[in-house]
């Protein structure tokens, strides 16, 4: 078995990675197998050195360890690049010219169940104007057209070691983004990827997640890539019931280890053993 636990350092780690750090690093063990930690860094405008090097530090610090080297996105995009080639090459990705204004437009209108996704607006462009807006440099996003998509894989499912078998269903994302001009790649497409590359076997992680898993197992479809099992776990949330964000700084690890907590009160506040 190998697990991985895969930050983005735009911030602390809380209470909720500790938990994510704790389930992965617990299955591998369980198993006699491999805890990966892989730093997803894809986000130029937040991603810190500072943030990377307290990741570290706080998995050492709760008693982690893990083989090197750690794999950054950053140092993959020709990778992503290679594979967001062959996605259009399928013809199974269009260019999105919407702005995030015009999106929010779009789907706050009353539309019913689909209010919260991308319309298809720029799905539905001919092909005339989609080539001019492209020969005149206008930015834009590649986004799946998850229809077409599923009609060429037909039917897929993929099992969660906590819900069971799950059919294959992207009415819940609609279709996302897996590039743009400037950053081809995207978190569904870089993890997709990564996963494959280092031979995960079990996907860990957040119930919150759940859902981008159906977009996930259908990339591995298209791009020929192996397929692992997943475990969605349970979220750290606050008293309201919210689950824990990295603006929360007083719930960092960083924070707590300062007030005298230890790594099994960290463990015992997340609930796990």
């Amino acid at each position: 078995m190998i697990t991985r636990f895969a930050p983005s350092p735009t911030g602390l780690l809380h209470l909720g990675h500790a938990l994510a750090a704790q389930v992965a690093w617990d299955l591998a063990a369980t198993a006699g197998g491999t805890f990966l930690v892989r730093i997803e860094d894809i986000d130029f405008t937040r991603c810190r050195p500072e943030y990377e090097a307290a990741i570290f530090e706080d998995l050492a610090w709760l008693g982690y360890s893990w083989p090197e080297p750690v794999w950054r996105q950053t140092a993959r995009f020709p990778i992503y690049a290679e594979a967001l080639g062959r996605l259009e090459a399928m013809g199974v990705l269009y260019p999105c010219f919407c702005t995030r204004q015009e999106i929010a437009a779009a789907i706050t209108a009353p539309q019913g169940e689909s209010a919260a996704l991308y319309p298809g607006t720029c799905r539905r462009l001919s092909a005339m104007e989609r080539e001019q807006r492209l020969g005149s440099g206008q930015l834009f996003a590649w986004r799946l057209n998850a229809a077409h998509a599923q009609s060429l894989t037909g039917p897929l499912t993929w099992q969660d070691t906590l819900a069971g078998d799950q059919l294959v269903d992207l009415r819940g994302l609609g279709d996302v983004v897996l590039g743009r001009k400037d950053v081809a790649t995207s978190y569904h497409l870089s993890v997709t990827i990564d996963d494959a590359a280092q031979g995960v076997t079990l996907v860990t992680r957040g119930e919150d997640l759940f859902e981008s898993t159906h977009v996930h197992r259908l990339l591995q479809a298209l791009l020929g890539l192996p397929v692992p099992q997943w475990h969605h776990h349970r979220l750290v949330c606050d008293e309201s019931g919210k689950r824990l964000a990295k603006r929360d700084a007083a719930r960092s690890l960083r924070s707590l280890r300062e007030t005298g907590r230890t790594p099994a009160g960290i463990r015992s506040l997340i609930g796990a053993s």
